[in-house]
């Protein structure tokens, strides 16, 4: 009997604390973003981004709080773990405020207005952003990250204030809505691009590079590929060898360094330090497929060996942790890794001790050791942690040493599959599942640019995969595109960033493929922004279509950043599009956007890189290939393989009514056509002969 009570007893308390972790979940409980789950069991009252939680806080008349950041974010994670696990500022926040959860990946729009707002009224920026608005959205307070202590002190001492004298808040929240709204107003300073002098702001650009350890002088570095791109394409074309070599300077000492993982590929988010060498841990998919572009193109300027031995390492990475079964790819590998107790550690599945890198490196350790510095110039910081960092060319190292190169070669693989097995047995950083549009077109435009360096299919097949995965799956039925993808769902409107990027990853596709649907494709949905994205008083496209929510500020990206604006990148498209179609418009539309945003070129040349390789193209000669014949794909591979920054690449093996390829199909022959502002050199069959014709 006491037995039978005591079961009975067990079941009750179990079903009771089975009900009450149930009731633990907040309202963050049906979102599909990994970074919202991961504050699901928080004791905070966190509610997804929706107008029915502002509606509450105005019939409650309660200050909200908006909670900003992403799966990866190192100092979201620390925030979370200090103060929303905390009961304590949890009571103080469900009291006093209707609290606000939202990924950035899924909602860059909410993140570029409040980003905006907080860079107003404190002059500085990241993440976890934590902004407090009135109940109608409207900012009054915010900044990153806050201890518990700070975050409990602001939070009571707004509260307090906004009780007793809401009007001081609302009167400040009109200036800085103000202020909001003076950001999205671009005005141009020039009516001609005889005005603008990209030579003048690329030296601007050229002056700021760290001449010891590459990149952009100072601490934080972000490796900034667009940036880099540009410039590279600038000294190429102007034949200036100093600034050529400063910028594959940078990529070397980017490859070196430990923000390259030197285990397992691809590349982390940016360097604490001046030398590359401490990475904020985050693998970013946005970073490495852009970076994959960098270094082919790097490649075929200067036939590195080191850049080709990169963008392998890179697509290793990205097809064992990053691909999805569907044929896409997910958003980030987080910075923190769990260790053995439960608690997390930045950075911890990529640190290495000495002793334990001589258990596994038995053999040659003084070998490995010098070459991955395991030394004073590796050194991370106290407990004996390593970053792996390379110093020097392998060449150099391999003479240095008296070493035969492919014995070298087979003992340097020797040690990264011995790390990489002794990787097995930590904690993987977690995942970040989301597939996110607008990063997967970076990455297909990564895997072309590899495909056109090395001509290996492997790069083409998955830009393919990709594309296709793509107009599959994240297609609307009125020809618009979803932005995210989760477990087969997609439910939220594609920004202009995902039309972009897919646009212009479809223009690459074709320039590999030579299959029409690309550009077709690609049109298409660039009559979509047009009809859907366009601004009512700037040549510029906001950020959100005309059937998305309505925020305090509806945004117009347009400065370049780690990612080129979506603006840029879509003025970038018509232009191609104008060649291929013959648009008039398009060209003409494309022009109108570069000169509107002209006010900060020389104030601010890194927000514009972007637009000054476009400004390269209108200024200059602008070359149409068009490769007719049954032999057009192979002579196209071979074209690729050649560095040509201010070319456009057409093609067809039999007839086409394309304006660039009608009436130019010769049977049993494969014609090569050059032209400049639709004017043909006469056709050749030799492809030495057509590119002599191409000048810079």
């Amino acid at each position: 009997m006491v037995n039978n009570l005591f079961k009975i007893f067990a079941v009750v308390f179990i079903l009771i604390s089975c009900n009450n972790d149930m009731k633990k979940l907040n309202n963050l409980k049906n979102e599909t973003s990994p970074y919202l789950l991961q504050h699901v069991e928080n004791p905070v009252n966190w509610n997804p981004w929706d107008t029915k939680y502002l509606n509450k806080a105005k019939k409650e008349n309660k200050l909200v709080i908006v909670s900003i950041g992403y799966a990866s974010c190192h100092w979201c994670h620390v925030m979370e773990r200090e103060s929303f696990q905390d009961s304590t500022v949890a009571e103080l926040m469900n009291d006093k405020f209707i609290s606000i959860k939202v990924d950035r990946e899924e909602r860059p729009d909410i993140d570029q207005v409040y980003m905006n707002a907080i860079q107003l009224i404190t002059g500085s920026g990241g993440w976890p952003l934590n902004v407090i608005t009135l109940p109608d959205g409207r900012p009054i307070w915010g900044g990153t990250y806050f201890s518990k202590d700070q975050w409990t002190s602001a939070l009571k001492q707004i509260s307090e204030i906004y009780e007793a004298e809401p009007e001081k808040f609302i009167s400040y929240a009109d200036r800085v809505q103000e202020g909001i709204n003076a950001l999205n107003i671009v005005e141009s300073k020039s009516n001609s691009f005889e005005n603008i002098d990209v030579k003048k702001y690329s030296e601007l650009l050229l002056n700021n590079i760290d001449e010891e350890f590459g990149g952009f002088k100072g601490a934080p570095k972000f490796m900034m590929p667009n940036n880099l791109q540009f410039l590279l394409r600038y000294s190429f074309q102007e034949s200036k060898e100093d600034s050529k070599n400063k910028i594959l300077s940078t990529l070397d000492m980017m490859a070196y360094g430990g923000i390259f993982d030197h285990i397992e590929g691809g590349f982390s988010r940016y360097s604490t330090d001046e030398r590359w060498h401490i990475p904020h841990f985050e693998k970013m998919l946005y970073d490495n497929g852009q970076l994959m572009s960098l270094y082919s193109i790097g490649y075929q300027i200067s036939n590195k060996d080191l850049y080709k031995e990169t963008v392998y390492k890179i697509h290793e990475y990205i097809s064992s942790e990053m691909k999805d079964i569907s044929g896409g790819y997910y958003s980030s590998l987080d910075a923190d890794s769990k260790l053995e107790d439960g608690s997390y550690a930045e950075g911890e599945y990529y640190l290495w001790e000495k002793e334990k890198l001589k258990e596994l490196i038995v053999n040659d350790f003084d070998l490995f050791s010098k070459y991955y510095n395991v030394n004073e110039y590796g050194f991370w910081e106290t407990e004996n942690k390593y970053v792996l960092i390379k110093s020097i060319p392998d060449i150099e190292f391999i003479n240095n040493n008296n070493l035969d190169k492919q014995l070298f070669y087979q003992m340097k693989s020797e040690w990264i599959n011995k790390l990489k097995k002794a990787r097995k047995n930590k904690k993987k950083p977690s995942l970040d599942y989301k597939i996110i549009t607008s990063w997967n077109g970076l990455m297909i435009s990564g895997y072309v640019d590899a495909y056109k360096s090395f001509n290996d299919d492997i790069f083409k097949n998955e830009a393919i995969e990709a594309g296709e995965f793509i107009y599959s799956n994240l297609k609307k039925r009125d020809g618009g595109l979803f932005h995210n993808y989760v477990n087969g769902k997609s439910k939220i409107n594609g920004y202009l960033e995902d039309y972009a990027a897919v646009i212009q990853a479809s223009l690459d596709l074709y320039e590999i493929t030579l299959n029409q649907i690309w550009i077709e494709r690609a049109l298409e949905l660039s009559e979509y922004v047009l009809d859907n994205f366009s601004g009512l008083n700037s040549e510029l496209f906001y950020f959100t279509s005309k059937d998305d929510e309505d925020l305090i500020s509806r945004s117009i990206e347009f400065r370049d950043n780690v990612i080129p604006s979506s603006n840029s990148i879509m003025a970038k498209n018509l232009f191609r599009l104008y060649h291929y179609f013959d648009k008039q418009e398009y060209l003409e539309k494309a022009k109108k956007m570069c000169l509107s945003v002209t006010e900060e070129f020389e104030t601010y040349p890194s927000g514009y890189t972007n637009w000054f390789d476009l400004i390269y193209n209108l200024k200059s000669n602008y070359y149409e290939v068009a490769i007719v014949g049954e032999n057009s794909i192979d002579q196209v591979k071979k074209i690729n393989l050649k560095y040509i920054p201010n070319k456009l690449i057409i093609g067809s093996k039999s007839e086409n009514n394309l304006p660039l390829l009608k009436n130019r199909y010769v049977e049993g022959k494969t014609l090569i056509y050059v032209c400049v502002n639709k004017a043909c050199k006469m056709p050749t069959e030799s492809l030495e002969e057509a590119i002599s014709l191409i000048k810079y």
